[in-house]
């Protein structure tokens, strides 16, 4: 700390009460990157799980397929 007339100069450590270790920043990019693969792996085992239900390119193609066949019985 240095005094200059009514001014009070801190340097960097000072001024923010401790230090600033950088190991904060590797935390968080791992549990960042952490939890992408979390959601990416819940949204794909979601989709592959999912092929059974409704939706997607064969129903739509069932679909068409039950549409054309009751146009022709008509």
């Amino acid at each position: 700390m240095e005094k200059r007339g009514p001014e009070v100069h801190l340097d960097q450590d000072e001024a923010r009460a401790g230090s600033t270790p950088r190991v904060v920043r590797y935390v968080l990019l791992i549990s960042f990157t952490l939890a992408i693969i979390a959601l990416s792996m819940i949204w794909i085992v979601g989709a592959a799980n999912r092929s059974g239900e409704n939706g997607g390119h064969a129903d739509t193609e069932g679909a068409v397929q039950e549409n054309r066949d009751r146009g022709e019985s008509r």
